[in-house]
This record gives structure tokens, C-alpha cells and sequence, in this order.
């Protein structure tokens, strides 16, 4: 049991997805326009409904991003997006807005049509907080490391989205503050420390995860212990 904790694998490479997803820690993956373009993936509802599907054969999850496409309408475009790209599973892919003022419209129209919602691009943790638990966001998503590289600190992007959360607390409310762009994890341990249970990374931030010497020499002691002692019992008992 995960407990109240998710974690999501930031990333639009399946073939990501076929060596992280199988260590059974993810909750869910996350995409965006961005993220697309690095794993050249196109930006389609048809060929995002073929991610979705491949991703959802692994977790619970998946966050994909509607857009307006150069629309003079784009909170109706991003609506109509957002409603396509969800509909072959409304209860398992969560469509991610920017947290504008076009975007939390937008967010609003898809949450009162049945549709998860996370807002995102979060520059303003504490503030976009607000925002999120009002209109009834799933997930609020900061960007720690670049409010890092913006406010040229750390610690005040961490304190910023430990804030967040007291905010959504502080409300009553159910929005879950997904903490994404970490660059180590050291701020994931200290921020899980301080109450926050949902975050997104990088394959980079999952395999320092796994990076622990120590423990990998462990490991291949106790392997060779039982491969010595069963070939000596094999050997006495042939004898």
C-alpha cells in the first residue's frame, strides 16, 4: 500500500516508461508540449490517446496538457481539447492547464464537465494555491527548480511549495500540490518531510533513487553467500 503518497514519472519516452514504470513506485506519468517535442512525440489528440493507452496498460494515471492551437477562441479550444483528449478515460487521464487567467476558465469548464484537472506552469506556489482550491483542481503543479534558478534559491522554493500545501490545508481543500521540475533527491526527501506526498521527476531523479553503492554491495554478497551455500548443500547432498 502507497499510502497517500503518488509519485509520477516526468516523461513522453515510452521507452522511458518501459524501464521506470516496472519498479511499481509510480503512481502516474506526465507529459507536456515540452516534453513531447524532447521524446519527438507528436502533439495530437490521436496520437496522445495512443500514448495514454500505452502508459495506462503500467499505472493508474496520466497528465497529458490540452493547448489552444492559435485559436482566436482559446479558452474554448483548450476546453474542447481537453474534453477530446480525456474522453477514452475521463477517470484515469488528468488534463493539465496553464494556471492564467484564460487557463483556470478553462479548468473550471473541464472540472464542471467531469474531467480531472491539474493547473500547472506554477510560478506562484502559495498564490496559484488559492487558485487551485477554489475552482477545484486535482493537482496544483510548482516548478521547484526553475523557482530555484528564478529566485537563485533554493530553499526559497522549497519553503514556497511547503506553503502551497499549508494554503490548501488552511482551505479545507483537496488539491494535491504535485511538486515538478526536482533536480535531486534531496528535495524530495525534504519535502516529503514536511508533509507533501505528490511529486513528479525526471528518469535522472529516478535512478538517484537507486544509486546506492553501498546497498548494490550488499546485495551481491548475499547473492554469492546463497549461491555458495546452495552449491555446497547441492554438493552434500549428491554426495
Amino acid at each position: 500500500m502507497r499510502g497517500k503518497a503518488r509519485f509520477f514519472l516526468d516523461t513522453a519516452d515510452p521507452n522511458e516508461w518501459d524501464k521506470w514504470l516496472p519498479t511499481g513506485i509510480f503512481t502516474g506519468v506526465t507529459t507536456n508540449p515540452l516534453l513531447l517535442e524532447r521524446a519527438q512525440q507528436p502533439c495530437t489528440v490521436p496520437h496522445l490517446h495512443t500514448l495514454c493507452h500505452r502508459a495506462l496498460q503500467h499505472v493508474d494515471e496520466i497528465m497529458v496538457q490540452t493547448w489552444a492551437g492559435g485559436s482566436e477562441d482559446a479558452i474554448g479550444a483548450m476546453y474542447q481539447r481537453g474534453m477530446e483528449l480525456s474522453a477514452p478515460s475521463r477517470d484515469r487521464i488528468v488534463i493539465k492547464v496553464p494556471t492564467t487567467f484564460e487557463g483556470t476558465q478553462v479548468a473550471s469548464h473541464l472540472i464542471q464537465s467531469g474531467c480531472r484537472v491539474c493547473l500547472t506552469v506554477g510560478y506562484d506556489p502559495p498564490k496559484q494555491a488559492l487558485l487551485a482550491t477554489t475552482v477545484g483542481a486535482e493537482y496544483l503543479a510548482p516548478y521547484h527548480g526553475r523557482l530555484a534558478d528564478q529566485w537563485q534559491s533554493p530553499v526559497r522554493a522549497t519553503q514556497a511549495c511547503i506553503q502551497a500545501h499549508q494554503v490548501v490545508q488552511g482551505l479545507k481543500g483537496h488539491t494535491r500540490i504535485l511538486v515538478a521540475s526536482l533536480r535531486s533527491t534531496d528535495t524530495l526527501v525534504e519535502l516529503a518531510a514536511a508533509g507533501l506526498v505528490t511529486f513528479t521527476f525526471s528518469p535522472d531523479v529516478a535512478a538517484q533513487l537507486f544509486d546506492t553503492p553501498a546497498t548494490e554491495v550488499a546485495a551481491r554478497d548475499f547473492e554469492a553467500a546463497a549461491l555458495r551455500m546452495s552449491n555446497d548443500l547441492w554438493a552434500k547432498e549428491e554426495g
